[in-house]
């Protein structure tokens, strides 16, 4: 699935990420942010194996964590944890994520 592929990439940007994060971090920001950007992908793929009635819940979930993410990443901008070049690029990727998520959960 595509938006599945799309929830890994966002992942694996924002694991690259968070290792530059101060590590009194660790325990706020840091796993905040990593656990919402795994609920993406993990809900699209806990959903799949379901009915559409029970897996448009999970895209629900997993759009929910979309915008969450992209709140705590505007955050760590206003920390300087990460550059405005870092934050267009991330959020474009979620952008397309929650698009093309909206789109097949309206084909449900």
């Amino acid at each position: 699935m595509k938006i599945w592929q799309i929830g890994i990439e966002i992942v694996d940007d924002v694991y690259s990420m968070v290792e530059k994060f101060p590590k009194d971090e660790r325990f706020g920001l840091i796993s905040q942010i990593s656990r919402c950007s795994i609920s993406i992908p993990s809900n699209i793929a806990e959903g799949s194996s379901r009915t559409d009635k029970s897996f448009s819940h999970f895209i629900d979930v997993a759009l929910g964590s979309s915008f969450e993410l992209e709140t705590q990443l505007i955050i760590a901008f206003k920390r300087n944890y990460i550059n405005k070049e870092q934050l267009t690029k991330i959020e474009f990727k979620i952008q397309e994520f929650q698009k093309m998520t909206m789109g097949f959960q309206n084909k449900l």
